[in-house]
């Protein structure tokens, strides 16, 4: 059983950064892909980023490209989500989640094996 702890969420001014950390424990954290996903209210949860267990490759989501980076230290057990040029349309509850052996393109938050609790960012006009 994996579990992960998003942090580094909060309020920022649009046009600002921040970057979220996800802390994986239980597991081999080299073992999985990481993603990023999002749910604002009332909307589905969407895909942000992932990245390959290896670090070597990583996958966006089309609202992000350009903005929004994705990077792992497995010696940390960690992944984490650098956002730039921030929108108000980027506030929403932000999950990292876990894929087993998986080495994909494809991502959808059905097809995750496990999830944290999330953390809010709130982008202010």
């Amino acid at each position: 059983q994996v579990q992960l702890v998003e942090s580094g969420g909060g309020l920022v001014q649009a046009g600002g950064s921040l970057r979220l950390s996800c802390a994986a424990s239980g597991g081999t954290f080299s073992n999985y892909a990481m993603g990023w996903f999002r749910q604002a209210p009332g909307k589905e949860r969407e895909f942000v980023l992932a990245i390959r267990w290896s670090g070597d490759r990583a996958y966006y989501g089309d609202s992000v490209k350009g903005r929004f980076t994705i990077s792992r230290d497995n010696a940390k057990n960690t992944v984490y989500l650098q956002m730039n040029s921030l929108k108000p349309e980027d506030t929403a509850v932000y999950y990292c989640a876990a894929k087993a052996y998986y080495s994909g393109s494809y991502y959808h938050h059905n097809m995750m094996d496990y999830w944290g609790k999330g953390t809010l960012v709130t982008v202010s006009s």
